[in-house]
């Protein structure tokens, strides 16, 4: 169950405003060094939506704005980043159960795409991998990928929203399930079904959320899912 929370936080409407102000500062600083470094303008920008290396971009000076400015908020509220985010060690039986949860997960997604005739793997995954290969940029995608999304999404959404928006026990399934809902709305870069199989794992992660008091948790367990997700590109790109 989550540690209990001393400090009262921002009220449910300013958690969500101010989570929307991070998320959007990130990406205007994302897009502005984005028209600098392919020397552009803001209208050619979706021309590079499944560009790896643009990709890489957007996360590396994105995920560090939004971070930043989730720490300011909650110091505002007199709590550290640490504490307010929940970023505090995971207990190694919930690493484990985590794990173990994951991996049952991404095998049940991969089957049901299976069975139902779907690609396991997305054209987005396959089309960013391939043109980070081809600039030499798979080393940055990779990290973007698997170290800093899982940083910025899950300070944001386990972490600032979480903290934000659960005042009772009685709160807590409601907005594991808000929670979900809203990360997996943000993944436009896919079709409705990888949307929903991102709805799944966000009520998961949701939910070793609570039961383990820890953001640091959902973070190791999210990059866990994005590597399964970047393996499957290079098998798919290199198969």
């Amino acid at each position: 169950m989550s540690v209990p929370f001393h400090i009262q936080p921002w009220g449910r409407w300013s958690t969500l405003g101010l989570g929307v102000v991070a998320l959007l500062a990130g990406q205007i600083a994302a897009l502005a060094a984005m028209t600098w470094w392919f020397d552009t303008n803001v209208a050619h920008l979706p021309d590079f939506s499944s560009d790896g290396g643009a990709v890489a971009i957007v996360i590396i000076v994105s995920t560090p704005v939004q971070v930043l400015l989730l720490a300011i908020f909650a110091w505002v509220k007199g709590a550290s980043a640490t504490d307010y985010l929940g970023l505090t060690v995971p207990r190694r039986s919930d690493v484990i159960v985590g794990i173990g949860c994951v991996i049952v997960l991404l095998a049940a997604g991969d089957a049901l795409s299976w069975l139902i005739g779907h690609n396991v793997v997305t054209q987005f995954q396959t089309d960013i991998y391939r043109t980070a290969a081809a600039a030499g940029w798979l080393p940055l995608l990779w990290f973007a990928v698997v170290v800093l999304t899982p940083i910025g999404e899950e300070t944001l959404f386990r972490g600032f929203l979480f903290r934000g928006w659960l005042k009772s026990p009685r709160d807590v399934w409601p907005v594991i399930a808000v929670t979900a809902l809203l990360w997996a709305l943000i993944h436009v870069q896919y079709d409705w079904y990888v949307i929903g199989q991102v709805f799944v794992s966000g009520l998961l992660l949701g939910w070793l959320r609570w039961v383990s008091g820890s953001t640091v948790l959902t973070i190791m367990l999210h990059g866990l899912i994005n590597i399964e997700g970047m393996a499957e590109a290079v098998f798919a790109f290199h198969g």
